[in-house]
């Protein structure tokens, strides 16, 4: 089998994940890990190879997500696919045995796993992994909701569809609407739990609901999202979370988080169902390619599924 994982400048993070997934109890299977790179300026490619992966090199001025990923899946030998953020952590060594488990018994074609917030991950986005990705299993599932942060796929199933290369964001929900359009099938495993770590300003946020919403427009022409749905949608999440938040007797310490990444959850969402564009190079490169948030020294840089939607 054949772990893909793609990134850019992940660093922080990357050891811990390719760690995780070199314990795997798998014993029926030999496992290889491919890094599809786009450019990372950091210690990734030296982390990667150093645990022994095969690193696959793409342009910048080439990259989509679906076109990464594609090149991973092209590179790799194994008769399976898993697909992982490079600041995804597996939590348990059976991750990847019960993440192939539907595969493996024709149970479904294409399966997903849970994901579960990190410490530093924000408050609200907790309350989306919890909502979206519960602890039971749903195989098959109805629909077509589908995450590449944690998930799997045959080769010869890959082979036949792959990823849509012009995607601006959830290119597994487009590959995911094919497959059962031809009568396949998708499966979510709750037993197969990552750790999924976002630490995105709220700017990278924004961009993220903006670029995921121009795909979902395509895919899911019925959903559309007026002014309207964004002020009720927006207090609507920040009321539910600020309720958790009480609950947990931790709302004054999250409630500024809450209302911030709300605001910008749907606003980026609101956007991309709105906006009449034409993406140009410059501005394609900066939705999929936004600045750290670091120091001044460095460059300043669905039931409503589609608006909560989460990517790698």
């Amino acid at each position: 089998m054949s772990i893909v994982f793609r990134a850019l400048n992940e660093d922080k993070w990357f050891a811990d994940a390719l760690s995780a997934c070199l314990k795997q109890n798998a014993p029926n299977h030999e496992v290889e890990i491919i890094l599809v790179d786009s450019g990372s300026t950091d210690s990734t490619i030296e982390i990667a190879e150093s645990f022994g992966a095969r690193v696959v090199h793409i342009k910048k001025s080439d990259f989509t997500f679906g076109r990464s990923l594609n090149y991973g899946c092209e590179a790799a030998e194994g008769e399976y696919l898993i697909f992982i953020s490079a600041h995804c952590i597996p939590a348990s060594e059976n991750w990847l045995a019960d993440l192939l488990k539907p595969l493996e018994e024709g149970v479904c074609h294409y399966s997903y796993g849970r994901q579960i917030g990190h410490e530093v991950t924000k408050y609200s986005e907790r309350q989306i992994f919890a909502q979206y990705f519960p602890d039971y299993d749903k195989l098959p599932q109805e629909g077509f909701f589908a995450n590449n942060a944690n998930s799997a796929i045959s080769k010869a199933l890959w082979e036949q569809y792959k990823f849509d290369e012009e995607a601006t964001g959830l290119e597994d929900m487009v590959l995911a609407k094919q497959l059962v359009r031809d009568g396949l099938s998708v499966g979510y495993v709750g037993s197969a739990p990552v750790i999924h770590i976002h630490e995105e300003t709220l700017e990278q946020t924004q961009r993220r609901y903006y670029r995921e919403a121009l795909t979902l427009r395509e895919i899911m022409p019925n959903v559309q999202l007026h002014f309207w749905d964004f002020l009720k949608y927006t207090v609507a999440a920040i009321w539910n979370d600020s309720v958790h938040a009480t609950q947990e007797r931790s709302f004054f310490r999250n409630i500024r988080g809450i209302v911030l990444f709300r605001v910008m959850q749907y606003w980026g969402a609101y956007k991309g169902h709105n906006e009449v564009r034409t993406l140009s190079r410059a501005q394609k490169e900066s939705y999929y390619y936004p600045k750290p948030a670091t120091a001044k020294a460095h460059d300043t840089q669905a039931k409503r599924q589609g608006h909560l939607r989460l990517t790698d």
